[in-house]
């Protein structure tokens, strides 16, 4: 079988380039772990950890080209040139991952440098992803298929009027499909597609890139700083690097009724608007709207963008639910790019500790606004709800 390789450096989600940008500024010296969570139980066949293994080697030919810095440098000025320089100059270490197999199960885990590292998390998961169904010799529906499922999407989007993004790299059926799905939505010229969190498919098909910041931004400030500090320091640190751009705060690493206890009138009025990740969509916009409203901001100069799990009937339940309330925009992933006729994998890879000073790892959680998204040591979650009083 054939190792499934990158064609671009910029394969990957924005926001790893954005906190990338921002953790080269900050915090340059700061080790960190990220661990595999087969959270869908998925069997993986004899041989995987090796045929990955062969992948991950593979990634450190991949360098920025000249064409796709002139790419970042037009359309993505944030990012300031000396960060550029320096992801120009940027190779993958595959020694910073550990992969084992135990029986039909896999171990895969990243350490090291932080602003080396965070950009292991999304090709992981695509590949993972990727060789799964080839391995198991797993059978899509055609290209032919794909194409005109994803038309039949954008179709229905645009009768419905809403803004959407491709969010869909980290868990997509394949490259293949990926490409396919992006060239499709294009064709839609009635459609609000208005981009993708896919850098490398931006860069390919002319389209804006759209991300700003993952849990990990707030997980890594919470075992920095303390759980209290967290929100507020991770939103701070934010603004000092980007001045205003890439304004959408994500709201729920520590539930969003905390989250929206620090997100004061200065921030409220600083960022554009807020990301919906997890828990109830229509109880978030209601909670966000009352939010702005009670420091005085019209809610409809604001904007929520919703991502989590979206199909188009949850797409189409929170449009009819939200509009004429506050701005809105979608960023739809799995249900683009790994609806091919089989079951989609339910994988995550998660920031699970920050190298203290002394040496000592210390854990990070993340609770989210759904019990079952919790992630990290049970004793860490327990006293990160103790300290921010949240209560089952």
């Amino acid at each position: 079988m054939p190792i499934v390789q990158f064609k671009s450096i910029l394969d990957n989600d924005f926001y790893k380039f954005t906190m990338q940008c921002a953790v080269v500024k900050l915090f340059p010296n700061e080790k960190v772990k990220y661990q595999f969570i087969n959270r869908g139980k998925h069997f993986f066949p004899e041989g995987f950890a090796e045929m990955l293994r062969k992948c991950v080697d593979k990634m450190a030919d991949l360098q920025l080209t000249k064409a796709e810095k002139q790419f970042l440098q037009e359309t993505c000025p944030y990012l300031d040139l000396p960060y550029i320089d320096f992801l120009e100059g940027y190779r993958y270490n595959p020694d910073e991952v550990n992969i084992t197999q135990t029986e039909n199960d896999i171990e895969v885990s990243v350490e090291g440098l932080w602003y080396r590292t965070i950009l292991w998390e999304v090709p992981l998961l695509a590949l993972i992803s990727e060789l799964h169904y080839e391995m198991n010799h797993l059978e899509r529906n055609s290209n032919e298929a794909v194409i005109q499922n994803t038309l039949n999407k954008a179709e229905k989007l645009s009768q419905l009027g809403v803004n959407f993004a491709e969010f869909g790299t980290r868990r997509r059926h394949s490259y293949k499909v990926h490409d396919l799905v992006v060239e499709a939505l294009l064709k839609n010229n009635n459609s609000k597609f208005i981009g993708t969190s896919n850098v490398h498919f931006a860069h390919k098909y002319g389209i804006k890139p759209i991300g700003t910041h993952a849990h990990e931004w707030f997980m890594f400030h919470a075992a920095e700083y303390g759980f209290k500090m967290a929100n507020e320091l991770a939103l701070e640190h934010w603004v000092d690097v980007y001045r205003g751009d890439l304004g959408v705060a994500l709201s729920d690493t520590y539930t969003t009724e905390v989250f929206f206890q620090q997100f004061d009138k200065k921030f409220a009025k600083l960022f554009d608007g807020v990301r919906h990740d997890s828990g109830d969509p229509l109880d978030f916009a209601d909670k966000t709207i009352a939010h702005y409203e009670k420091h005085g901001i019209n809610p409809l100069f604001k904007y929520i963008i919703f991502s989590d799990g979206l199909n188009l009937e949850k797409v189409e339940e929170i449009y009819n639910y939200c509009k004429g309330k506050i701005g809105l925009s979608f960023g739809i992933g799995t249900n683009l790019t790994n609806d091919v006729g089989l079951k989609p994998m339910n994988i995550v890879m998660k920031l699970i500790g920050v190298q203290a000073n002394n040496g000592d790892w210390i854990p990070t959680v993340k609770l989210s606004d759904e019990r079952g998204k919790y992630t990290g040591e049970p004793k860490m979650i327990e006293l990160a709800k103790a300290f921010l009083r949240i209560k089952d």
